[in-house]
């Protein structure tokens, strides 16, 4: 057994003693819904808990123009005597990319309400999870995937336009992750250079020379 999910260019989780992780977030830019949404539903299926993240920058495959028409489509699906039955019409990028994957597990079975229940999902990376390590899926990525110059458009971008009100938000929101997480990194750094000058100044003073000197 080899996972699917890789953290940048290493394997993760290779063999069956580490088949299953607390929990795997993955970071849904740039990767085409469909691929992803199987991948993920298997993972469930198999016990595995996942968080996927940025759902708004998640591709769908077919030019921008098509896909709305798609989903206008799918909005006039409704119940004409109670439209409270359903269906009912996400508009949230996450929602979407949520009810992708109900669709491909047994939900209205046990097995598959559980494996639903271990799925998280979101727009944007909200806290705890931008401070986790994410991974990408190569199998679903669209770079990988997607022949060179087909069309494409973002679930954001479609959410946007028939309906959802946060792409302003949430996009505020992630500048200021960013501003973070880019402080973070040089704090990091200057650590990690403060440890190995420590390192090797205790190296030179603690050689063997010293150690004779002192009867060792």
């Amino acid at each position: 057994y080899r996972s699917r999910f890789v953290v940048g260019f290493f394997i993760f989780g290779s063999q069956f003693g580490n088949m299953f992780e607390k929990r795997i977030v993955i970071d849904g830019k740039g990767h085409l819904m469909g691929r992803l949404a199987a991948i993920v539903a298997k993972e469930l299926l198999s016990g595995q808990r996942v968080v996927v993240v940025r759902c708004e920058d998640i591709n769908i495959s077919g030019s921008h123009f098509r896909n709305k028409l798609k989903y206008q489509d799918f909005l006039r699906k409704r119940c004409n005597v109670n439209p409270a039955h359903g269906p009912f019409h996400f508009r949230a990028p996450s929602k979407i990319f949520w009810r992708t994957v109900r669709g491909m597990v047994p939900h209205k079975l046990p097995r598959g309400a559980a494996a639903l229940a271990h799925l998280k999902v979101f727009d944007g990376i909200p806290p705890p999870y931008d401070r986790l390590p994410r991974v990408v899926c190569p199998q679903a990525l669209r770079v990988l995937r997607l022949r060179p110059g087909r069309r494409f458009t973002r679930v954001g971008r479609l959410s946007h336009e028939v309906g959802w009100k946060y792409q302003d938000t949430i996009k505020a929101l992630e500048e200021k992750r960013k501003v973070r997480a880019a402080a973070y990194y040089e704090r990091k750094k200057a650590s990690v250079a403060l440890r190995q000058k420590a390192l090797g100044q205790a190296k030179q003073e603690y050689s063997t020379p010293l150690l004779e000197k002192t009867g060792f």
